[in-house]
């Protein structure tokens, strides 16, 4: 039995001062994390305050993207190993957003879960297709060389430390989701690719989150499927109620 993983992505919103009284406000109230994992990914520059006002609860916090190198001349990016000194637990790679705006390629991101993995950052790696590409019928094809590439070179230990987020770009922000059926059937091909690459254990043992337009009115449909273990969040985790609401029918 997989352990569902609900992971907030803030993006580019709130202040210091909100994101402080958020995580002081749901850090005590999160679920055991032995029965969920629960984890917000919140903009750079607040992660130290965060990571030490969640210390010592169930709470996690994770950084939202990273550079693969340790150090170098890279003027405004952060690195895996900077991230790890002040004690982050997870980092998104390979976001549609980062693609799509940052020009992030396939092999950038296969860097990155390699550098997270190296400084104990547990990478949550994104998949996904555009509306063109799902009305095309190229929603298999498109995810199936996004994880092949972003799992290229790893060992099946090193494969179980990941978590797969499969989000629809057409789905992110807009309101709309994939059917739960739908959302179920990419992450089964998802499974059946890491099967294929890394063998049957391996691919029972990864967790696989959705995302897109996830809110508390369709968590439990979704996370009743086979092969969903969770979700990567993005606006129904900025506000306390409904991020714990997501938790709570989570476990």
């Amino acid at each position: 039995m997989r352990k569902p993983i609900i992971a907030g992505n803030w993006k580019m919103f709130k202040t210091f001062d909100e994101a402080v009284e958020f995580t002081e406000s749901v850090r005590e109230k999160v679920p055991s994390e032995e029965k969920v994992d629960a984890v917000i990914c919140a903009p750079a520059i607040f992660l130290p305050t965060l990571v030490d006002i969640a210390m010592e609860t169930d709470l996690a916090i994770g950084a939202q993207n990273m550079h693969y190198e340790n150090e170098g001349a890279f003027t405004g990016e952060i690195s895996p190993s900077q991230l790890a000194s002040i004690n982050v637990d997870y980092v998104i790679l390979g976001h549609s957003e980062r693609r799509e705006y940052f020009n992030e390629t396939d092999e950038a991101v296969n860097k990155k879960v390699r550098a997270a993995l190296a400084n104990g950052i547990v990478p949550i790696i994104c998949c996904g297709e555009t509306l063109e590409e799902r009305e095309a019928q190229k929603t298999e094809e498109k995810v199936s060389s996004q994880i092949t590439a972003a799992l290229e070179g790893f060992t099946p230990e090193e494969v179980n430390h990941m978590v797969i987020a499969y989000e629809p770009i057409w789905a992110i922000g807009t309101g709309k989701t994939a059917t739960a059926d739908d959302a179920n059937a990419v992450c089964g091909k998802i499974r059946e690719v890491v099967e294929g690459l890394y063998g049957k254990e391996t691919a029972e043992s990864i967790r696989i989150q959705y995302g897109g337009s996830v809110k508390p009115e369709n968590i439990e449909e979704l996370l009743l499927k086979e092969h969903i273990d969770g979700a990567l969040v993005g606006g129904a985790s900025l506000d306390q109620e409904s991020y714990l609401a997501l938790l709570n029918k989570a476990q």
